[in-house]
């Protein structure tokens, strides 16, 4: 009878067939777990040259950058990785995770309309869509997704992370984080999880990751991130951005080539947007030091 009852204990413990857990011990270390010393020197240094070391001080700028050429053995280095910020449009790609993961429970139906009301949420921002995607998906039931153990995108021992807590619009609040008070938050840390998840399939099934990662393609906002990537020839940039007066965001995966990272920068400062498109430059440098030399920079 007690072996029997173990076996019991065990099914319930164990995830649902199809259901991937994150940070499971399936080989892949958690980014906590992956600081990596050389490109966290290399992260400092570029952002003191940029003159914005007294931001970071001040805690109005976060930064996360994770080297996932090598997808099992990732090279992680963050500045303020673990302070929330509002995050404006930023917090969608939660959205977007809360969609897929009824699509993937059978909940919501994956049909052409769908497909483009969540594209069009990604790629041009519609803060229309993500509200009725939000609406779809279950305002508490987002938060469930986000705070699961299956996640942990938020999670209150962290600081926080991906948070929504308001339509895109002009109603009110319906539930902020309960650490901070914010409506739509994330940490640099948190966020770049999603995206570390995402890249290696742990997110959701095989078919689910590919048109996921797809809507996160093709950016129809050429600003930030974008735009300072604009300067290298042949780079793959899959990312949500997100700004509201002083706060501004952005978060990507970026592909060159061989080498493939994840990139996060959070500022609180009217000159965010100016700071963004510097910083991505840097932070790609670092990554793939050759550019330089291959764009004649």
């Amino acid at each position: 009878m007690r072996f029997i009852l173990m076996i019991i204990a065990l099914s319930l413990l164990s995830p649902m067939p199809g259901h991937v857990v994150a940070d499971s011990s399936d080989g892949y270390p958690t980014l906590r777990e992956s600081i990596d010393p050389r490109l966290q020197d290399g992260l400092e240094k570029s952002i003191a040259a940029l003159a914005l070391q007294h931001v970071v001080d001040d805690k109005k700028l976060a930064v996360a950058l994770v080297d996932i050429t090598d997808a099992d053995k990732p090279r992680y280095a963050s500045l303020n990785g673990d302070e929330m910020f509002y995050a404006a449009s930023l917090p969608k790609i939660a959205i977007l995770l809360g969609a897929f993961v009824q699509i993937e429970q059978g909940e919501m139906a994956f049909t052409t309309e769908t497909r483009d009301s969540l594209t069009r949420m990604i790629r041009v921002s519609s803060n229309v869509e993500a509200t009725r995607m939000l609406n779809r998906v279950g305002k508490d039931e987002l938060i469930d997704i986000l705070m699961s153990d299956r996640f942990r995108l938020y999670d209150p021992d962290a600081n926080g992370g991906l948070w929504v807590g308001k339509e895109y619009g002009k109603s009110a609040a319906y539930r902020r984080d309960p650490l901070h008070n914010l409506s739509h938050g994330a940490t640099a840390l948190q966020t770049a999880r999603f995206y570390y998840l995402l890249e290696t399939k742990r997110m959701l099934r095989d078919d689910l990751s590919r048109q996921m990662k797809a809507m996160l393609g093709n950016p129809g906002i050429r600003h930030k991130f974008v735009k300072g990537l604009s300067k290298y020839p042949g780079v793959r940039i899959y990312r949500k951005s997100g700004s509201w007066r002083r706060w501004h965001a952005d978060s990507a995966i970026v592909e060159d080539g061989k080498h493939r990272y994840i990139a996060v920068a959070l500022a609180e400062n009217s000159q965010g947007s100016v700071w963004l498109p510097k910083i991505i430059q840097r932070l790609h440098e670092l990554i793939v030091p050759t550019t330089l030399a291959q764009t004649g920079s």
